[in-house]
């Protein structure tokens, strides 16, 4: 998942502060996508909704194929926050539960982002509590939940809805960094996620 930018509470000092994604990630697909996937990933990382729709018609593979850097199409629109585009492709079948190259699901993607709707889309599209449970339990390759993503961008609100669904506030990931201690002290994602964890000692 290409989201960069503070990892595990830690400011990563190589990253481009000026913008969360390189342009040219924006205008092209990358040059090691494969020549049948170029026009679905151009049109999911642009956001257009038209071009996507045309561009699954004529597409003959698997809607959850990598299109770039293991993610799929919905990775992809998960991470840049194009609601139109996530609901097409999961009216068109695609997996929520599809892992990229570090392991996480486009709900990773998405909490990253505080998308709030495409959030709550994609849990209440889960077909019963088993599916959205294992989606708010799935942990990348640094042990990381779609809720330490939500709380290392402190989107409160997304937060909010990703504990009301069920998130552990409580599980660590491979440093040992429970979500609330990825949230900057004295901001309100910190605050939500502090309280949550306490309740669930107590």
């Amino acid at each position: 998942m290409a989201v960069p930018g503070r990892r595990n509470g830690m400011n990563d000092d190589d990253d481009n502060e000026e913008g969360l994604f390189e342009e040219e990630g924006l205008l092209e697909p990358e040059a090691d996508t494969p020549p049948h996937l170029r026009s679905l990933a151009e049109a999911a990382q642009l956001g257009n909704v038209d071009a996507l729709s045309r561009a699954l018609d004529n597409f003959s593979g698997s809607i959850d194929e990598p299109v770039e850097d293991g993610d799929t199409a919905l990775h992809l629109t998960c991470l840049y926050g194009y609601l139109p585009c996530v609901q097409l492709l999961l009216e068109r079948g695609a997996s929520m539960e599809a892992k990229d190259e570090d392991g996480a699901i486009p709900l990773h993607d998405a909490c990253a982002g505080g998308f709030i709707e495409i959030v709550q889309l994609l849990i209440s599209s889960a077909n019963n509590p088993d599916s959205v449970k294992r989606m708010l339990d799935t942990v990348d390759v640094e042990g990381d939940t779609p809720l330490h993503h939500a709380a290392r961008g402190e989107h409160a609100n997304v937060i909010r809805l990703l504990l009301t669904f069920g998130a552990s506030p409580t599980k660590a990931n491979i440093y040992g960094k429970i979500p609330s201690e990825l949230a900057d002290p004295e901001t309100e994602a910190r605050r939500i996620l502090e309280t949550a964890a306490n309740a669930v000692a107590c």
